[in-house]
């Protein structure tokens, strides 16, 4: 299968604040977020990026959805160059972080609208679109509830069918199920699984060894911003658990002591 999504040596560093050095314990005032990291990713498949907290993951998806620009290294996604087309790439991307708030006083109804048009979705294909993703996601009865008064999981619910209201054929997510009940994780992943089945590429970040061992397809450890190694489960895990084999390449990289 061909690769639709290139991640080519992406370098990324961030600037430090006397504060940020006092919290990090470092006198080094460039921090190297993601450090000549490279992965591809075919179509129809689930590709997931694991590694800890502060290791790049969020960084990479950022680059990849042109939400930030990578000191150097390239990203193309279909072809696009996510450096010289962002609007294209944007237009084929659906980018769900929970970083992403949603305004309180507004409604999932209003929201959906207000998002359709702006990806220059037509009306009566987005009206089609939001019965369809209102109904599998029980949102239809809360479509007219202020998010303010939403439950933690609805909320997230919202915000996922708000990020692929232009039916993108790039579907990335930082932390899918972060922060959700037993019930909205399953209904999550359980849609991530119907997306790749309809032909979508997925990339996920996360740093939970049972989602990826359910849903990924194919794997990249990242640690301290470095791409340690890219495969698929089986041939990485072998008759190992993920989380076995992934505590050993740590171990390796940072140090028995880790």
């Amino acid at each position: 299968m061909q690769d639709v999504l290139v991640v080519k040596d992406l370098v990324k560093t961030f600037r430090l604040s006397k504060k940020q050095q006092k919290i990090d314990k470092t006198n080094l005032k460039i921090k190297v977020a993601v450090d000549g990291l490279s992965f591809t990713a075919k179509r129809g498949e689930i590709y997931g990026l694991l590694g800890p907290n502060g290791a790049g993951k969020t960084t990479t998806l950022r680059i990849i959805s042109t939400l930030i620009k990578a000191d150097s290294g390239e990203v193309l996604v279909d072809g696009a160059s996510a450096r010289e087309n962002p609007d294209m790439v944007r237009a084929k991307i659906g980018f769900l972080t929970s970083e992403l708030k949603l305004e309180d006083f507004f409604t999932a109804n209003y929201l959906f609208d207000y998002f359709s048009e702006l990806h220059g979705v037509d009306k009566e294909t987005s009206e089609a679109r939001k019965a369809r993703l209102f109904k599998k996601f029980g949102i239809d009865n809360f479509a007219e509830v202020k998010v303010a008064d939403l439950s933690t999981g609805m909320k997230q619910k919202v915000s996922l069918v708000v990020s692929i209201v232009h039916d993108p054929d790039f579907i990335i997510f930082d932390e899918p199920t972060n922060g959700l009940d037993v019930i909205t994780a399953k209904a999550v992943t359980d849609f991530l699984i119907d997306l790749k089945n309809e032909g979508k590429t997925i990339i996920i970040s996360t740093h939970i060894f049972s989602l990826v061992e359910k849903i990924c397809d194919r794997v990249g450890v990242i640690i301290n911003g470095k791409m340690v190694v890219s495969d698929t489960l089986a041939n990485l895990c072998q008759e190992k658990r993920l989380e076995d084999v992934f505590f050993d390449l740590y171990k390796k990289e940072v140090g028995e002591n880790a």
